[in-house]
């Protein structure tokens, strides 16, 4: 019989309690600004990725959402004039998902609070030594369960 008290469940029951913990330290600035999680997670990885755009497909990937779902997140941040659409030059079947200039002033207005709530609730806790022994463990963990987590994006050490 497996002990209860397995360091692998306290393992998974830590990681799940901080990332819970640090969701609801920082949703209240990205409502604050108009944007759920998923919009911030949609417009900052746009931001992030080489010309500011991603093919829907790499976006998707990314954010573990489906087509469709993706789909759905890009029309409404569309409608709002956050994100436009381009079509791909080379593969008419494709499309990418480019931040607009007002997606790019939404960002900005948020980006010092939630900086701030990074630095407060989560890297500010850590020396210089455990965040940085921290972000390598994390990226071992997301390249085995999230492969496609840098879908379209080129490699870089903020990844």
């Amino acid at each position: 019989m497996i002990s209860f008290d397995d360091s692998r469940l306290t393992a998974m029951g830590l990681l799940a309690e901080a990332f819970s913990g640090l969701s609801a330290k920082t949703h209240l600035s990205f409502a604050e600004a108009g944007l759920s999680d998923i919009d911030f997670e949609t417009l900052i990885r746009l931001a992030r990725s080489p010309g500011r755009r991603l093919r829907m497909s790499d976006l998707a990937a990314q954010t573990n959402l489906s087509t469709s779902g993706v789909t759905r997140v890009v029309d409404r941040l569309e409608r709002e004039g956050l994100v436009v659409r381009q079509s791909c030059s080379t593969d008419r079947r494709a499309s990418y998902a480019a931040i607009t200039e007002a997606g790019t002033d939404r960002l900005d207005a948020v980006l010092p609070r939630h900086l701030a709530d990074i630095e407060t609730w989560f890297t500010g806790l850590l020396s210089p030594e455990q965040l940085s022994a921290f972000l390598e463990a994390l990226r071992v963990i997301r390249d085995a369960v999230r492969p496609c987590a840098t879908a379209g994006a080129e490699l870089t050490s903020t990844g």
